[in-house]
């Protein structure tokens, strides 16, 4: 059986095109503190510093943000790939990360959610943002939910 794939569209924009608009992104957030960059829609969009697990540098990108009082939830979605996003790699090694959210930013330690806390957040994370569910019909990996917590 051949294994379920993201449309070549997506793996294109992913390979390519995807961490090079991320980077941009993060520094237009920064110099308008959010007004620029910081929302899709109803949607908003974080800033999410980690570390890197090889290399001890920060490492920011800037990601759909589901606010759950003072919880904050993340989608290691990655388009539907088949390996988990960088990211998620990093903050799975080092936990200790830090959220902006229109252009205040916050210490927080991520986890990733439990079964059942993943599926009880995921119908309402799959409304927030249709694409999440389409994504996770693209791969046989378990998306990750990451909950950010004040730390």
């Amino acid at each position: 059986m051949m294994a379920k794939r993201p449309p070549l569209y997506v793996r294109v924009f992913i390979r390519f095109l995807l961490h090079p608009l991320s980077r941009l992104n993060a520094r237009i957030y920064r110099l308008s503190r959010g007004r620029l960059g910081g929302g899709v829609g109803a949607r908003r969009v974080g800033l999410l510093t980690t570390v890197g697990r090889k290399t001890g540098v920060p490492r920011t990108v800037p990601l759909l943000c589901f606010e759950d009082g003072e919880r904050v939830l993340l989608v290691a979605a990655e388009g539907g790939m088949p390996k988990h996003p960088q990211w998620y790699l990093n903050l799975c090694a080092n936990p200790e990360v830090r959220v902006t959210l229109a252009g205040r930013t916050r210490s927080m330690r991520a986890r990733t959610a439990s079964e059942d806390e993943r599926a009880a957040w995921w119908p309402e994370l799959t409304r927030y943002y249709r694409g999440w569910a389409e994504y996770q019909s693209w791969t046989d990996r378990v998306i990750p939910v990451v909950v950010c917590e004040p730390g």
